[in-house]
């Protein structure tokens, strides 16, 4: 409000003491340089349009039509997540062509688990100054792995926010729609006793633990561009970014044939907290831990930060990033279907009655 007898000065909106006009620019964020972004990214984007998708990148919002996309009855499925502190790793190592693809997997393995299908993604990067190269490379990963679930890259947001993030580092979130027919929702309320629990390999540590690895690392005074003690990376650091693995296509051959119960993607919580929360009121899961060869990766951890055993298995996936649970008489054909379509299957346990608070078991 103006109060009456105060006459503004004539040029008082750029009046300072050193008579400087102020921009955005000079605060710290580069409008141009957000929108070259845009426009380098834009036929990235475009490369994962599939059934269903409608508008392009550089709208207010994403369009998706579910009826194009096939669905009759569909009920949606949301899932967002980051890849926490493995993107120190990708930082410090000057690598960001695959954190993007991390950030795909944690999302869209989450709607998998429900039965549905993963339809678009959307992801937020966010930022002190934008670097458009570093940010591409990012973005690459991500419709890389896109391409891998058959999802679209439908949008997302660039944020440069200086004062909030020192020069060089970015942080990264997605967000991923999917959708299930009504009555294919998972995990579905006739598991039983002596039902065959599958695990399906994953690729190192996907995106859990690293805070407990950074930890490890400082204690023993190692660095990211050692020589890798634990497999045939040339590095640390290159062990330490294997991607996350998607397991979309190959569970969705499964789903299709509605013999498959439940699935637990195994993230932060590692096989003993995740399997629970599939497992209906007093059933519990037995897991034989000589079923399968736990990585190396996971061992070297295990011995060199003294990680007690119960806590190795509720960090780190330690080797199994997705579980599928089905009945014994189905239990070959899903198999062999998960086997034809590129996946490496393990029978590690079955379900069992049990109405203690101890859900999983883990049996030598």
């Amino acid at each position: 409000m103006i109060r009456k007898g105060k006459k503004i000065p004539k040029n008082s909106i750029n009046d300072d003491t050193d008579n400087v006009g102020l921009t955005y620019k000079l605060s710290g964020v580069d409008i141009n340089a957000g929108d070259a972004l845009v426009n380098q990214i834009k036929p990235i984007a475009a490369s994962t349009h599939r059934s269903g998708t409608l508008g392009k990148i550089g709208g207010f919002g994403g369009l998706f039509d579910l009826k194009a996309a096939g669905f009759v009855d569909p009920i949606l499925i949301s899932a967002t997540d980051g890849v926490g502190t493995k993107l120190k790793i990708a930082q410090e190592m000057g690598r960001h062509d695959s954190i993007g693809i991390d950030l795909v997997a944690m999302c869209v393995n989450d709607i998998i688990v429900q039965g549905g299908e993963p339809l678009f993604f959307l992801d937020y990067f966010a930022t002190g100054k934008l670097n458009n190269i570093e940010a591409t490379e990012v973005i690459k990963g991500i419709s890389k792995a896109c391409l891998q679930a058959d999802v679209c890259l439908l949008g997302g947001e660039t944020a440069e926010m200086p004062g909030l993030y020192e020069p060089g580092v970015y942080d990264l979130a997605g967000f991923c729609v999917g959708a299930v027919e009504r009555k294919n929702i998972l995990p579905s309320n006739d598991l039983n006793k002596n039902d065959v629990v599958f695990g399906l390999l994953s690729d190192g540590l996907h995106s859990n633990g690293f805070s407990l690895v950074h930890k490890i690392l400082e204690i023993k005074k190692m660095k990211i561009e050692q020589i890798s003690p634990f497999d045939d990376s040339p590095t640390i650091g290159e062990a330490l970014l294997k991607p996350t693995k998607i397991y979309v296509k190959s569970c969705l051959k499964a789903i299709e044939t509605g013999k498959v119960k439940a699935l637990a993607h195994i993230t932060g919580g590692g096989l003993l907290d995740n399997i629970p929360r599939i497992l209906s009121d007093g059933l519990g899961v037995d897991l034989y831990s000589k079923a399968w060869e736990i990585p190396e990766i996971f061992q070297w951890l295990a011995s060199t930060g003294n990680i007690a055993k119960k806590e190795l298995m509720r960090t780190f996936n330690c080797g199994i990033g997705m579980v599928l649970i089905t009945s014994p008489d189905h239990a070959s054909d899903i198999q062999q279907i998960l086997i034809e379509n590129g996946e490496s299957v393990i029978p590690i346990g079955e379900v069992v009655q049990r109405d203690n608070n101890e859900s999983v078991v883990v049996h030598d």
